[in-house]
């Protein structure tokens, strides 16, 4: 059979329009995206208040309305031609862009595959002029008082075969409230009106950082979140982290910013996720809006057509700053000199008040006299030896008479035990409620993770060792692994092929049960090997072993054991959350207690 040889296609020039509509590919991908490069250009021309209006989920209305810097009427022909922008004029100023729009293509990629409608007026023009994209005939005058005006309608009238791509209008409208979201978080001093089909959905007003946070992102975020101002050098990283309680099952609640500009970039996403790795579930998505500010220079923003990924000149210096940066503010123990309580001790209303804050600088000093005065947190938390004394259990024993309220620690005085579970105490915004076995489990987690990281893994010799049945494997694991063992407080012999006795344990440890801790340790020895268990999950291996010699639950304490308990917590790191990223105490202020008894009603 012979082949049949077609004649190869010549190669032309595109036409001007279906060039367009393919560079509009790349930027145009559904309303949200269109409404997006308008919102950065009303930005970058300097708004201060800024209208937008939707209809049937922005595809077939967007218009978006602002009091800008406006475009001169020589100029709005040209600003709907491709490539062409007042932002950059060399290859220096694209290397050290500073503002959202750069490339000139927005204006140009729209008029492409909708019909737009471009009216505008500066401060010194006697009246606003109009140009219609399509066609970009020569511009007629038209009323407007300061800014410009943009109108995009019925997109992708001309190519219907992307417009059936598109969802419903609520899905439409959806993305595109969330673009604003976005923007409006980065220039909280930009006012903000969202409406669609007519009606008003989102009004942002002129304000702060982080009351702009608290209305995009709930009055909660900001009671369950700890704020972050940090700087080294050119590097700067400030905003709001949410506490793991405030974690969530998506990871919708994620806004990360540099210079400005919403990114989603990987190397920042995984920096952060390893500072919440110790204090949240792995199924779990922390919630933050954090803001990065670096030198221009040392950062690429022009890698991604929707400019949502960015890269960094050097980005292990990056990752590691904002690393530090997030886990140093989410680990800083409860009581590390500060000034006011943390940002989840408040109520919203008393967050807004600088005079309802307890001044905790006097506590901060008398600190280390203070404790020297109980014998139980000298000796640290003994509960081995008083939990069997029901006798010098106290059912209440109120606050010091002697200690002002400014000087009351963070979590109080313990009043009382519940149902073997919860310490009651009181501080001076009013009940603090303690997961004993979640808050002791933290705290010999930190303990254990110090002294394995200095050598310094004291150990305790039991008096009587600890015998207990084991499999072949066990005793061949046991003896294989006995110096890594060593190394981490236990002392394992074997008793015969199907016997291990332990003999030593870690001192922190001393209070758990020998034997099924050494089981669940060899269980992980044998189905990870040595190597992973002492370096990828090393945490993990600790973390289950401070759950073992955790206070178990029903186990009744003595009033100094419990304040022992509260201020090692307050001296611990992450001490807000267990191991497992549950919240080991909660707070029930005065005005929440008076509501629930209906008290001035």
């Amino acid at each position: 059979m012979s082949e049949i040889h077609l004649p190869a296609p010549s190669i032309q020039l595109l036409p001007d329009l279906l060039i367009s509509q393919i560079a509009a590919g790349e930027v145009v991908e559904r309303p949200a995206s269109v409404l997006k490069e308008l919102l950065e250009n009303a930005l970058d021309a300097g708004s201060s208040t800024i209208q937008i209006q939707l209809e049937e989920g922005g595809v077939k209305l967007i218009r978006i309305s602002d009091d800008g810097c406006g475009i001169a009427k020589d100029e709005l022909a040209l600003a709907l031609t491709r490539h062409a922008t007042s932002k950059i004029t060399s290859l220096d100023d694209l290397e050290r862009v500073s503002t959202l729009g750069f490339r000139g293509e927005a204006l140009a990629s729209v008029a492409a595959v909708a019909r737009l409608t471009l009216t505008s007026r500066q401060a010194q023009a006697n009246h606003a002029w109009r140009l219609l994209g399509e066609n970009q005939a020569t511009p007629e005058p038209a009323a407007l008082a300061l800014g410009t005006v943009i109108e995009m309608r019925d997109l992708y009238y001309n190519t219907p075969a992307r417009r059936k791509f598109l969802k419903s209008e609520g899905t439409e409208f959806a993305h595109c409230a969330e673009a604003v979201k976005r923007i409006a978080l980065a220039y909280p001093h930009v006012a903000f009106t969202l409406s669609h089909n007519g009606r008003v959905s989102l009004h942002l007003a002129k304000s702060d950082s982080r009351t702009r946070a608290g209305a995009i992102l709930g009055d909660d975020f900001l009671v369950e979140s700890r704020a972050i101002d940090t700087g080294d050098g050119p590097l700067r990283v400030f905003g709001q982290c949410a506490l793991p309680t405030h974690s969530s099952a998506r990871n919708d609640a994620q806004y990360f910013y540099v210079n400005g500009r919403f990114v989603r970039d990987k190397l920042l996403s995984h920096a952060l996720r390893q500072a919440y790795q110790d204090m949240l579930h792995g199924s779990r998505y922390p919630a933050y809006c954090l803001f990065l500010e670096i030198d221009p220079a040392s950062v690429d923003v022009n890698v991604h057509p929707a400019k949502t990924e960015v890269r960094f000149r050097d980005s292990r210096a990056v990752h590691q700053f904002v690393f530090h940066a997030v886990q140093r503010t989410l680990s800083s123990p409860l009581n590390a000199g500060a000034e006011a309580p943390p940002t989840h001790f408040l109520t919203s209303a008393q967050a807004s008040s600088e005079d309802s804050r307890p001044n905790y600088s006097q506590w901060t000093a008398r600190q280390a006299s203070l404790r020297s005065s109980e014998p139980v947190v000298a000796s640290y938390l003994a509960f081995a030896k008083s939990a069997n004394s029901t006798s010098t259990q106290s059912k209440y024993q109120p606050l010091p008479e002697t200690l002002a309220d400014d000087e009351v620690p963070p979590l109080g005085y313990a009043l009382a035990q519940l149902q073997g579970i919860y310490i009651l105490a009181q501080n001076t915004q009013g009940m603090v409620i303690i997961d004993m076995h979640a808050a002791h489990e933290r705290i010999l987690y930190e303990k254990l993770k110090t002294a394995l990281d200095s050598h310094q893994v004291a150990t305790q010799t039991l008096l009587i060792p600890s015998v207990f049945a084991a499999d072949a494997l066990d005793v061949e694991a046991a003896e294989e692994h006995a110096e890594a063992l060593k190394d981490l407080g236990f002392d394992l012999a074997p008793m015969g092929p199907k016997q291990l006795a332990v003999r030593a344990v870690p001192a922190l440890l001393q209070a758990a049960d020998p034997a099924e801790m050494v089981r669940t340790l060899l269980a992980e020895l044998r189905e990870h090997g040595l190597s992973q268990l002492m370096t990828v999950r090393r945490n993990e291996l600790l973390a289950t072993m401070a759950c073992h010699g955790a206070v178990r639950a029903r186990r009744l304490l003595s009033v100094p054991e419990m304040n022992a308990l509260l201020r090692q917590m307050e001296d611990t790191e992450r001490a807000d959350q267990c191991n497992h990223g549950r919240p080991t105490w909660t707070q029930l202020s005065m005005s929440e207690l008076d509501r629930l008894f209906l008290r001035g009603k």
